[in-house]
């Protein structure tokens, strides 16, 4: 659908074997577009960056890229987009709206989400394909609820609704080329941009409307889904504006969606495919959660390593001087497979905690707001898919695995299961 065409081609490898640059002081680099940067590769060394209030995300939008740039990442009224004073308001209308106490109050219904696709996948029988009948249903059974989008009337969204705005909100442009490798620390090359590309102006066009009349919706009639407490606490703190807060609403739904869909299936590519001895383990609750902290840690959403960010003034960072206006890419890759933090890699026991909090997730102003959720669902589904499913086992070589391109994840088109 959309751009996002799954890749025919065999020699993209799962993600959790893409080559990461080794752990090293900060250097110049020089990213996919020709702009000149410094690389950030350290465990520690990017924590302080992701902390450091000198070295800012905002009018990045369009640096770094090879080519085009998904909505998701380059609209300025994304949160990721913005930093200061219009930054800090929203991120605390957000945080208002995820207290501990709401989320403590979604996670029953979360769990009894994944075990409803669990049930229907049981029962339905083998052979099955884990992507449209697992990996895709428990996101968007959470996501719907959660938005409150899963009831009748003006407010309801389907999953193929849904999944076509998604494709039109992360779409890149021309897909990663499949048989070259770029540099360690760089995006891969992207194909040039095919005439025949579908435009997603009147896709993203719907979806904003869309959004738009939902949150007018909710400000006339709350409810006590999620989207009805971000109003509210925008409403109350005044001061967002409604661009950034309809674009809020819109993110948490579909890129939300999107990235637990990818993070489930490249997980269980990576289990299932090379790990399949620890498979029946994960029906200890213990264990499932350490593996899925793991498993986050050490798995990329997509292929782009580096997270892009530039200096308000001159920053030392790990023994350099980095030089006011740098351009500096921070790899999370690298640093979470950092030998001096996590020397064991991920061909250690999964059920072991990892020694260091992971950087999966980012860290500082620009901490995943949704990561309670991605750990919430990989958590519950892998304990009850492996309950119900002991013997649970791939059919298809993770070598010849074809792949979802042309967003800002990358995640398995098809994963074959027998059990």
């Amino acid at each position: 659908m959309d751009s996002a065409a799954a890749d025919t081609r065999t020699t993209l490898p799962p993600l959790h074997r893409l080559p990461t640059t080794p752990a090293q002081p900060p250097h110049p680099t020089t990213l996919p577009d020709g702009t000149p940067a410094w690389l950030v590769t350290r465990y520690h060394d990017v924590r302080q960056v992701l902390g450091d209030p000198r070295v800012t995300r905002a009018d990045l939008h369009d640096v770094g890229t090879a080519g085009a740039t998904a909505d998701v990442a380059a609209n300025p009224a994304s949160l990721f987009n913005q930093d200061g004073p219009a930054h800090r308001r929203l991120r605390g209308t957000v945080q208002r709206a995820f207290t501990p106490r709401a989320i403590a109050g979604w996670q029953p219904w979360v769990a009894a989400a994944v075990q409803q696709s669990v049930d229907r996948l049981v029962a339905a029988g083998p052979p099955a394909d884990l992507v449209p009948a697992f990996a895709r249903p428990v996101p968007f059974a959470v996501t719907t609820r959660l938005m409150g989008l899963d009831g009748d009337g003006p407010d309801h969204l389907d999953e193929d609704r849904l999944l076509r705005w998604t494709r039109a909100l992360l779409a890149q442009g021309g897909e990663p080329a499949a048989d070259t490798e770029s540099p360690a620390g760089t995006a891969p090359a992207a194909d040039a941009q095919s005439e025949a590309e579908p435009d997603h102006t009147d896709t993203l066009a719907e979806f904003g409307s869309f959004m738009g009349e939902l949150v007018a919706r909710r400000r006339r009639e709350p409810g006590d889904d999620l989207v009805s407490r971000l109003v509210l606490a925008a409403d109350q703190d005044g001061g967002v504006p409604e661009d950034s807060l309809v674009f809020l609403v819109a993110g948490l739904t579909a890129s939300g969606n999107e990235s637990v869909a990818g993070a489930l299936a490249n997980a269980l590519v990576y289990v299932l495919g090379e790990r399949p001895g620890h498979w029946p383990r994960l029906a200890d609750p213990g264990i499932a959660e350490r593996t899925a902290e793991r498993l986050l840690h050490y798995i990329p959403l997509g292929d782009d390593e580096a997270t892009i960010r530039r200096t308000t003034a001159p920053v030392e960072v790990g023994g350099v001087t980095i030089p006011a206006g740098s351009v500096v890419a921070v790899s999370l890759g690298s640093a979470n497979r950092d030998p001096a933090v996590h020397p064991d890699g991920l061909e250690a026991d999964l059920g072991l905690p990892l020694p260091a909090p992971t950087l999966a997730f980012s860290a500082g102003p620009h901490y995943c707001i949704g990561a309670w959720r991605v750990r919430l669902e990989m958590r519950e589904s892998l304990l009850r898919l492996a309950t119900a499913l002991p013997g649970l086992r791939l059919t298809t070589p993770v070598s010849e695995l074809t792949w979802q391109l042309g967003g800002t994840t990358r995640s398995p088109a098809r994963l074959p299961v027998d059990w």
